[in-house]
């Protein structure tokens, strides 16, 4: 009998989504930087065998939105506990349990399996661990706690084991060979911004969309033509730098990723346009694919 199901990852910003995503995945999903709201959308990632297809989704951390872009990144969090057959919650050592009270409320009323991962557990001793557990337990009487630290892989086979229990028969969702639900340009926009939320300081990196204009391969290589957008004149300034330097890095840095991502040799060419308050306007973040329908 074949087994297929969604399992879909949610948690506050920060406590490590993406880096348990991209080992379950076992490819560079979702780009995990040490800044908060890295991710800002839901991606999904494909895991086949003969008998059974994971379909895992990331997805940006719950906060109180101030702005558009942040209510349509708490869409995105909502939207998975909607059609998941399985729910990961990951939480960490350091974070307050009770933190997004109102999220955890929607959390423990569902029907579902739901796995609470409590991660980065080497950061932690066995004393500490016990009364998180407890406290965990208390909140969300109906999940299963499981310790991970995902970034040294503690825990995650035992993880994907459960997973695999838990998964409802079905035939797959998806195609046998398809490992992800977005396309190509999607991963060299989200890989651009990671390298600028690795390089600029503050607010920079969150004022940032970037579009991939031009995307053409052939069996060589990827040509690509990507903007940077910002909001303003002086974080066009800074995201290019005296004479270019930052904006060169950045495109280095890029075309770097991009190869070992896709494989091939990288062309890549970068510009950086102003675009006054894209992040408060629904039309320009439907552009730039922001709407969880």
């Amino acid at each position: 009998m074949h087994k297929a199901g969604f399992v879909n990852i949610v948690g506050n910003p920060n406590v490590g989504k993406s880096t348990l995503m991209n080992q379950l995945v076992g490819e560079r999903i979702s780009i995990a930087t040490f800044k908060a709201q890295t991710t800002r959308h839901r991606i999904m990632g494909i895991v086949n065998t003969s008998d059974m297809q994971i379909v895992f989704s990331d997805t940006p951390g719950v906060l109180k939105p101030n702005y558009k872009l942040q209510e349509s990144m708490r869409a995105f969090s909502e939207s998975a506990l909607a059609d998941a057959d399985v729910l990961l919650y990951v939480t960490d050592v350091v974070e307050s349990p009770n933190k997004n009270a109102d999220f955890l409320e929607k959390v423990g009323k569902m029907n579902i399996p739901v796995l609470l991962l409590i991660n980065k557990i080497d950061q932690s001793n066995q004393e500490q661990l016990g009364q998180l557990v407890e406290t965990w337990h208390n909140l969300l009487p109906n999940a299963e706690i499981l310790p991970i630290s995902a970034k040294n892989k503690f825990g995650i086979d035992m993880l994907l084991k459960r997973i695999q229990e838990l998964l409802p028969d079905s035939p797959p969702y998806f195609d046998k060979d398809q490992w992800t639900d977005k396309p190509a340009r999607f991963f060299v926009s989200e890989i651009i911004r990671e390298k600028i939320l690795l390089y600029y300081d503050k607010e920079i990196p969150y004022s940032v969309e970037v579009k991939v204009e031009e995307f053409k391969e052939d069996d060589k290589c990827i040509r690509i033509r990507a903007i940077i957008y910002v909001e303003r004149d002086s974080q066009k300034g800074i995201i290019i730098g005296h004479q270019g330097v930052a904006l060169k890095k950045v495109s280095t840095e890029a075309r770097k990723s991009l190869e070992r991502f896709f494989g091939k040799k990288i062309y890549i060419e970068t510009y950086v346009k102003v675009d006054k308050d894209w992040r408060s306007s629904q039309r320009e973040l439907d552009q730039f694919g922001y709407n969880p329908e």
